[in-house]
């Protein structure tokens, strides 16, 4: 009888319900506790914000444990730290209301102690480390190739940090986009379905920057830095002056062709008095490869040392992403048609993911995209393939210099060692969550910026020991000290709030000199909006987005367990200007003219644009009607509502990593192969250089993940 340990109340005629609760991941985790006489009888959850297949995936496995030895002192559950935090503190706080000690309650009725299964020993053609998105689709890929594969996963679902990203991913569609061809096409041909879906107009800016590569210099790419002082953004480096690297001249002079045909398009139409709007956008790979080029070519914080994407890669994973969406869709996923943008991503070609279907059943958004239809694929190929979760890689095996396996271990000590017979595939991630390593191989952020105060859009599976076991067989590391920081971190947590640039603006705070004021152009690189934040914004890059509130939700900008009109404190406010004003502590005529000027020249009240520039623009802060052509009325233009997010810097993805070659072979210091090693994802580096696209890890991982799946599956 437990009844004195845990001062249990005395059962009466039915059991007793408290309802406890503790702040979780996304908000409160409210659970339903029943106390019997000795035992806890029942756990249910009444209220809860957790993310699917992430933080909740911890309750059943917690309520468990939790209910079978009467006790909060188990063990938290890999991926989900902070729900199974909440959880136990939930429960104990339910505890506390029944009268329980829950001092005792953590002791528990009896001691928690897992006990580890016999050794677990197989043989598989293709061993996968991670079950995240190159994960999966690597496993899927080698599964269709005829391997039979095993999944190794620490989590106890699938899913990774692309759960927690945005989701969408980058790739031009040629039949959304403008076409030399049928230059005057209003809809396209989707090729490998004969779907005709719509052509997507450009936004406001699009010229300017291909008029920028236009005039980019031909000349080989100058690194030499004359004056390091006068260096103090990315703006300062003028890269179109400096010329561009050897291997990617060939690109630049066929996208200027491209382009002087689109200008002979769009000069037309404008002096025929059509807008930039009207024009159907340009987009090409050849215009996706440069963008990823110059938009990770950046020097270190010392100013002297540049790094450059490998060319290669660069121009390999561009050039299939355009596959992903078909070999998607083949296995049930739904892929909406569009051309979109988000934070950071330099162009419109983000292609995002509806859901997926399964065996009849739709499942939606990432989850069922890019997880349950290539599980699908995975276990239906080969009755012997499988994803073995809640374990933990520890080592690769080697035999005469060859990876032949992994030795791992289940959360209840259970020891696995499988036999790779074809090879074994990395796909662990990066170590964005891990603020130690990241902060040790620092080589581009301020240390005053860059600090272990910062917060990270990552889960706490992105810590780094692939990379670690990688290079303990030899493998070598490149771009470490290139951490990207997503200018999207809600400022109480660090998750990502998500959105785009083009239809927003960001001012400095209160306290602040600059306060209320705009001080960065929001359609630029994420290394650029986070640095803006650290020089313009308050402690921690704290900064300001304002927003038109239908603009933000309608592009797609807000997480599905937000709305326009949620209101939550510290981190989003929607009301008119001068409530915004006075919860900003921000005088309403500073924020009016911030407001005001932006709009003015987006709605054609003036030709004067506004400070600082803007590559690309998208609807207005405020409210303007138009006409029946979609020209703006100024006359009709006035400040409602309007939306209020506060966000800083968090850590967000880690651009460095294992070298590869466009195998995705692991190569060792001597660049050459490690026979039957593979990686994937952002386990590795030479893609994404010093900055990553937004939109290109998703992209990045799915064309890396089929090209690692295939390569390991035929290999002998």
């Amino acid at each position: 009888d437990h009844r004195d340990l845990h001062s249990f109340p005395t059962r009466r005629s039915s059991d007793l319900t408290y309802i406890g609760k503790a702040k979780g991941y996304n908000g409160e985790v409210s659970l339903k506790v029943t106390f019997a006489e000795s035992s806890i009888a029942e756990i249910a959850v009444d209220k809860s914000k957790e993310t699917e297949h992430v933080g909740d995936s911890a309750y059943p496995i917690l309520f468990k444990d939790i209910k079978d030895f009467t006790s909060t002192g188990v063990d938290s559950v890999s991926g989900a730290t902070f729900t199974s935090r909440a959880v136990l503190s939930a429960v104990e706080d339910a505890a506390k209301q029944a009268g329980c000690d829950v001092g005792a309650l953590r002791k528990g009725a009896k001691p928690f102690v897992l006990t580890p299964g016999p050794k677990l020993v197989d043989t598989y053609d293709v061993v996968v480390v991670g079950a995240g998105g190159a994960g999966m689709a690597a496993a899927a890929q080698a599964a269709q190739e005829g391997a039979t594969v095993l999944v190794i996963e620490k989590a106890v679902e699938m899913g990774g940090n692309t759960l927690v990203s945005g989701g969408a991913y980058q790739a031009v569609q040629p039949s959304m986009v403008w076409d030399p061809k049928d230059p005057e096409a209003t809809t396209g041909v989707y090729e490998p379905t004969g779907t005709v879906v719509p052509k997507f107009k450009s936004d406001v800016g699009r010229l300017a920057t291909l008029k920028t590569i236009l005039d980019w210099s031909e000349k080989p790419f100058d690194p030499v830095i004359k004056d390091k002082a006068a260096i103090k953004s990315v703006d300062d480096y003028n890269l179109p002056a400096r010329g561009v690297h050897a291997e990617y001249l060939p690109t630049l002079r066929t996208l200027k062709g491209q382009i002087k045909e689109y200008f002979a398009y769009a000069d037309k139409h404008l002096a025929a008095g059509k807008k930039e709007t009207d024009l159907t956008v340009f987009s090409t790979v050849e215009l996706f490869i440069f963008q990823t080029y110059y938009g990770g070519l950046r020097m270190d914080k010392a100013k002297g040392k540049w790094i450059v994407n490998d060319f290669a890669l660069v121009d390999q994973i561009c050039r299939q992403a355009y596959d992903i969406r078909p070999w998607l869709e083949k296995q049930g996923a739904i892929v909406e048609n569009a051309q979109r943008t988000l934070i950071g991503c330099l162009w419109q070609r983000i292609n995002p993911v509806a859901g997926g279907v399964v065996d009849g059943v739709k499942y939606p958004g990432k989850w069922g995209a890019y997880f349950k239809v290539t599980e699908n694929t995975l276990l239906k190929a080969n009755p012997k393939n499988k994803i073995l979760y809640r374990t933990t890689d520890k080592e690769l095996v080697t035999k005469g210099g060859k990876v032949t396996g992994v030795k791992a271990v289940m959360f209840d000590g259970t020891p696995v060692e499988i036999t790779a017979s074809k090879g074994v595939i990395l796909a662990t991630g990066g170590y964005g969550a891990n603020i130690k390593m990241v902060i040790d191989t620092n080589e581009y952020w301020s240390p005053n910026h860059l600090t272990d105060k910062i917060k990270t859009t990552n889960r706490n599976l992105a810590m780094g020991e692939g990379l670690l076991m990688g290079k303990a067989v030899g493998g070598a590391l490149v771009g470490m000290g290139w951490t990207q920081l997503m200018p999207l971190g809600w400022v109480d947590n660090g998750n990502l709030a998500g959105g785009t640039g083009e239809n927003v603006i960001y001012v400095s705070p209160a306290g602040t000199p600059n306060a209320g004021k705009r001080y960065v152009d929001e359609a630029a690189e994420r290394d650029v909006l986070s640095q803006g934040a650290f020089d313009f914004g308050a402690e921690g890059g704290l900064y300001v987005e304002l927003s038109n509130p239908g603009t933000l939700s309608s592009s797609g900008g807000l997480p599905s367990s937000l709305t326009s009109t949620t209101n939550v404190p510290g981190r989003m406010f929607v009301g008119t200007l001068d409530e915004a004003a006075a919860i900003l502590k921000i005088d309403a005529a500073v924020l009016k003219k911030t407001i005001s000027d932006y709009d003015a020249f987006i709605i054609g009240a003036t030709s004067q644009k506004p400070v600082p520039g803007k590559t690309a623009y998208r609807g207005t802060i405020g409210s303007c009607d138009k006409d029946a052509k979609g020209n703006y009325l100024p006359e009709t233009y006035k400040i409602d509502r309007v939306m209020v997010r506060w966000m800083a810097p968090s850590t967000h993805h880690t651009m460095g990593g294992l070298a590869v070659d466009t195998s995705r072979h692991v190569l060792n210091v001597q660049g050459k192969p490690i026979p039957g090693l593979y990686a994937a994802g952002e386990v590795t580096g030479g893609f994404f250089a010093g900055n990553r696209l937004g939109g290109n890890a998703v992209m990045e991982i799915m064309v890396s993940g089929r090209i690692a799946g295939r390569e390991a599956a035929k290999a002998k």
